[in-house]
């Protein structure tokens, strides 16, 4: 259940940084409810980062959650055309989550 709920903790990070991006881009009142979505997104995914943490090493749990992170952030922005796929860009984030898994199997 920890690794689940360190899984949608890392998920939940991803969306934090795409509203704290998107917070930033907005004006006037526009600015509002992706702010919000920050503030939930991030209370969530701490909380469940130190849930996780209860049962799962630390520095495990933190690697996995900032990969997991690392991983979705850069792959919506890659949707969003914000930023480019290069095939350099694209191995490394394979290598990424090729660790997020390599963590999982060895803990």
């Amino acid at each position: 259940m920890s690794w689940l709920i360190l899984i949608l903790s890392g998920a939940l990070e991803a969306v934090w940084a795409a509203a704290l991006h998107r917070t930033f881009q907005a004006s006037g009142r526009r600015w509002l409810a992706p702010a919000l979505l920050f503030l939930v997104s991030v209370l969530a995914s701490m909380a469940g980062l130190a849930l996780a943490m209860q049962s799962i090493p630390t520095g495990t749990a933190y690697a996995v959650w900032v990969g997991i992170g690392v991983v979705l952030t850069s792959a919506y922005a890659i949707i969003t055309k914000t930023e480019r796929p290069t095939n350099a860009r694209l191995l490394l984030l394979t290598g990424i989550a090729a660790c997020v898994v390599g963590l999982k199997v060895v803990a």
